[in-house]
């Protein structure tokens, strides 16, 4: 841990999270050493296919209450605490649960967006998850009773392992009649360019990175490993077991992040206590969950 607050000590940091930091919270991971197999639905079988999206929907039913009552960990709030000192620059996360907002970190950039809001693909009609629920569970009265799973049957982005998901019926868009689809990326589905501008924005706006929780399998996240250390800065990794971008980290810790994180805040903020935040000149996508439901009547 010091020779991590060693490599750190030049801040501001950016961070890169992934779903290992969200394991305390109660929330699975995809590739940790004991998370069992799963096969995420594409976008394009989401899209193409009705039977795969009442699959989906059907499953997400059960499986969204999980994340929703889900609480930030130590290793959350470690990452808030940093940033209200100044030690920390930003949060990208790769994680949809929202568990960096409600822990109070403000600058959070949602890569893959967030399972809290669902979108008409039509029309673009935007409405919370917790609406939604309303209208699926006055389709399916009782579903969600007759499903119930445990917590380590859902995955992170609160998809359900239910198997028998026929005569589930989908809700529709109320403005148009259009195909809803979460506000997250699916495994097929690019993450909006201007939002991974950002990104390497915020990277660049930090004197190190931090990666916490995640095996940097996928594209998505490892490009910010691989551009911070082409940029020649420091790259620490804090993940259970090996990843993707551990020849490009400075120093990898093989633990967990709570406990890291909890202790390199306490060094870290022991060293510059009351430090003052910088303003960011990056653009961060808003941390409020409200959201505007209207109807155009145009």
């Amino acid at each position: 841990m010091v020779r991590a607050a060693q490599v750190l000590a030049a801040h501001p940091i950016t961070v890169l999270t992934g779903a290992g930091i969200s394991t305390d919270s109660g929330i699975p991971d995809y590739r940790g050493p004991a998370s069992p197999p799963r096969t995420p639905m594409t976008y394009q079988q989401f899209v193409g296919d009705p039977d795969f999206r009442r699959h989906y929907w059907a499953r997400n039913h059960v499986g969204w209450r999980h994340v929703h009552r889900r609480q930030p960990n130590a290793g959350h709030r470690a990452l808030a605490a940093l940033e209200r000192a100044g030690v920390v620059r930003g949060i990208i996360t790769q994680n949809v649960d929202r568990l960096h907002h409600l822990a109070g970190s403000r600058r959070v950039i949602d890569l893959h967006g967030t399972y809290a809001r669902v979108s008409c693909l039509s029309c673009g009609h935007p409405v919370s998850r917790a609406e939604l629920a309303v209208r699926l569970e006055a389709l399916n009265p009782e579903f969600a009773a007759v499903h119930a799973v445990d917590d380590a049957e859902i995955a992170p982005d609160a998809d359900a392992a239910i198997a028998a998901t026929g005569g589930f019926r989908v809700a529709d868009c109320t403005c148009c009649g259009g195909l809803l689809k979460p506000d997250i990326v699916y495994f097929g589905e690019n993450v909006p360019r201007p939002r991974v501008a950002r990104a390497y924005a915020l990277v660049e706006a930090g004197d190190a990175l931090l990666v916490a929780g995640s095996s940097l399998t996928v594209l998505s996240g490892l490009r910010f490993v691989r551009h911070a250390a082409k940029r020649g800065m420091p790259v620490v990794v804090v993940n259970r077991g090996p990843t993707r971008g551990d020849d490009l980290a400075t120093l990898k810790l093989d633990a967990g992040c709570s406990e890291v994180l909890s202790a390199l805040a306490a060094a870290l903020l022991g060293g510059a206590p009351g430090a003052a935040a910088r303003e960011p000149s990056v653009g961060f996508e808003p941390t409020t969950t409200a959201l505007q439901e209207r109807c155009s009547t145009s």
